[in-house]
């Protein structure tokens, strides 16, 4: 059954103004303080003529880093008489780093010396702001630093630019946009390095690892959430808007469409920039969620959605998405695909350009049944998954397990004949995939929980753990602790009080029961620890200068 346009329209505003986003009402920021101290790079010509122009700014330094941009006589004069008190360097530039108000210029002067320009040209620890004029930028990144201004040898950029600097003088805030919680994190653990998914994703550099911990320069994050989804265990995590406000939020959006309208609706992620251009060129039956970066949206998000009533969710792109966006995105739609082709064709998710929005062709608005009546408000991974259960319920309810390369979901292998029930995996599994037996000498597995981080892979001594990248559709076996090793306790032969594996103590009587601090007394390896302290006294008490010898 179709649903009319006139229905549609009504449900799509009613959803649009009676559903709100929930957010901190005092959220955590970070502040930027300037007083207009400009350095501007690039050609000793173009600099000048810029200077000129920045006669509202503080303090003005000229890094003359290429050769004049051209030799006209008239072009020339007016340079000569342009800027004529702002301190020029012809210095070879190093390095440059910072953000709005903390920018620092590593150079090479002329005299063979290195320095920190801001303190040689304005006496000050650094520079506020940077016009970058060079052929190609100092800074090479898709999310540039806030403050930095690159215009190349563009007109029209350096107009803008020119124009918008003075108004960067003063003090001013952002959102700290991502929380990290460094103990579900598993980037590294017990000497073993892990998960890197976060550092490979941002397109601002704002994320790094300092001493094996990973820590996120506020400063210089743009938000663009790609980091919060791709970690699969949830150490990172968007603040404005929360996960799970972002899940209520769509969840209201579409339950109120549905309730007006009486048919799904389409989810359209997109990001703030194309806020105005989108107003009145969707359908009636697509509602537009807003974000800071289309990323924020995770998979977790696209799942919900379908599985609590939306009949498809598309996520579009600019000329503007930074080329790290658009590749974590072209994964993970990809996935996305391969997951409801395997369990429910009847619903979509799309990567949508720009260019391409006007001929998307959307689904007409059907009155399905919501495969999800009640959404689990627990981690990411939860969420996926039971979206992902609901959806195949409904569809195809298939038991298949699709192996996909590279991915955070999968399971592990274990060559049980060499294990000797040491542990280490357990002891460096970051979300208790693995686990022991307690007072039962057992290694246990659960699939839904392992994140494919390695760690215990590089942990197990014996080198008998292997990886599989997979999403098993089978609800319950994906969810079941599977037994990889099992053995009875070794109990010791003094006093009979279970110690060990039967395993690792052949490990070691093979490992050093050859050492001469074992000669004559192997059958010490095989008593617990208080007997083989017990032994050792004995045998010191019964010949004290043995121990000499």
């Amino acid at each position: 059954m179709s649903i009319n346009i006139e229905a549609q329209q009504s449900a799509k505003q009613a959803a649009l103004t009676q559903v709100q986003l929930l957010q901190n009402l005092i959220p955590p920021t970070v502040s930027y303080t300037t007083e207009g101290n400009v350095l501007i790079i690039g050609a000793e010509d173009l600099a000048r003529l810029a200077a000129e122009r920045l006669s509202a700014m503080n303090q003005l330094t000229i890094l003359a880093t290429e050769s004049i941009s051209c030799q006209d006589d008239d072009h020339l004069e007016k340079v000569m008489n342009a800027a004529e008190g702002v301190p020029t360097y012809y210095a070879k530039l190093e390095n440059v780093k910072g953000f709005l108000g903390q920018f620092q210029a590593q150079v090479i002067l002329e005299d063979g010396q290195h320095a920190e320009l801001s303190k040689v040209s304005i006496r000050k620890p650094h520079f506020d702001l940077i016009l970058d004029l060079s052929i190609e930028p100092v800074i090479n990144l898709e999310m540039l630093p806030p403050g930095y201004l690159y215009v190349g040898q563009d007109a029209a950029k350096l107009d803008d630019a020119i124009e918008q600097l003075p108004n960067l003088i003063g003090e001013f805030s952002k959102p700290r946009y991502i929380k990290v919680n460094a103990e579900i994190c598993a980037h590294y653990r017990n000497g073993n390095n892990g998960c890197n998914r976060c550092v490979n994703f941002c397109p601002a550099d704002a994320i790094s690892s300092k001493d094996q911990v990973i820590e996120i320069d506020p400063y210089l994050c743009h938000g663009a959430g790609s980091c919060s989804n791709a970690c699969p265990t949830g150490a990172l995590a968007y603040d404005s808007p929360s996960p799970e406000s972002l899940h209520k939020y769509i969840a209201g959006l579409i339950a109120k469409y549905r309730e007006i309208s009486g048919g799904a609706p389409n989810i359209l992620f997109y990001d703030l920039s194309q806020q105005e251009a989108l107003a009145e060129s969707l359908p009636a039956n697509v509602i537009p969620v807003a974000l800071e970066e289309v990323t924020v949206a995770g998979i977790d998000h696209w799942f919900a959605a379908l599985a609590g009533g939306a009949q498809s969710v598309g996520l579009l792109t600019t000329s503007a998405t930074p080329d790290t966006l658009l590749q974590y995105l072209q994964g993970e739609v990809s996935l996305a695909q391969q997951l409801l082709q395997a369990t429910n064709d009847s619903y979509q998710i799309s990567l949508i350009a720009q260019s391409e929005l006007e001929q998307h062709q959307w689904p007409e608005a059907k009155a399905i049944e919501p495969a999800l009546q009640q959404p689990v408000q627990d981690n990411k991974r939860s969420r996926f998954y039971q979206a992902l259960d609901a959806l195949n319920a409904q569809g195809k309810a298939s038991a298949d397990a699709l192996s996909i390369a590279n991915l955070p979901y999968g399971k592990i292998s274990v060559k049980a004949a060499d294990c000797t029930l040491c542990l280490s995996c357990v002891s460096t599994c970051p979300t208790a995939a693995l686990q022991d037996g307690g007072d039962q000498p057992l290694l246990s597995f659960r699939e839904q929980d392992c994140i494919q981080c390695g760690l215990c892979e590089q942990a197990c001594p014996e080198k008998v753990i292997s990886l599989a990248s997979q999403v098993h559709l089978d609800a319950e076996a994906r969810q079941a602790r599977q037994v990889m090793k099992e053995e009875k306790p070794f109990e010791c032969i003094t006093c009979g009080k279970p110690f060990a594996t039967q395993s690792m103590v052949n490990k070691m009587m093979e490992m050093v029961g050859a050492h001469s601090a074992f000669a004559g007394h192997t059958n010490r390896l095989q008593m617990c620890e208080d007997c083989r302290t017990k032994d050792l006294f004995q045998d010191i008490l019964k010949d004290p200068e043995r121990q000499l010898r």
